[in-house]
């Protein structure tokens, strides 16, 4: 059975997965992240994932696309050793943006960080 909760903060959507992502349980996940239209990222939490078959691929697959094709970025963090292997089996760990749910939210928090230290007025000293 396959679960997914997810948690927008701003533009940023964090997808937290349980289960089995396999064919037949795929379209729950497909879902959830479809409705995050306006996300700039949408972070797949996989730590609880714990099988991933060929349908599963094909859906990570078709989410970095739609994702890549709407200007927005889709990350994976903290696949479990099987769901790694898969994905670097099939090469696909060079297409993926894979890394710790931690990295994430710090590289998230630095480029907030900088965004708003650049959109800030420069004050002139007198």
């Amino acid at each position: 059975m396959l679960t997914v909760r997810v948690e927008r903060a701003e533009d940023v959507a964090i997808v937290t997965v349980s289960g089995r992502i396999v064919r037949g349980e795929e379209s729950k996940l497909e879902s959830v992240v479809l409705a995050q239209e306006f996300a700039r990222m949408v972070v797949l939490d996989l730590s609880d994932v714990e099988a991933l078959d060929a349908g599963g691929v094909s859906l990570l697959v078709s989410l970095h696309r739609w994702t890549e094709g709407r200007q927005a970025h889709l990350k994976l963090v903290n696949p479990r050793p099987f769901v790694y292997d898969m994905l670097t089996r099939t090469h696909l760990d060079c297409v993926f943006d894979i890394s710790s749910l931690n990295h994430a939210l710090a590289v998230l928090g630095d480029c907030e960080c900088q965004s708003q230290s650049t959109s800030r007025p420069a004050h002139a000293s007198a």
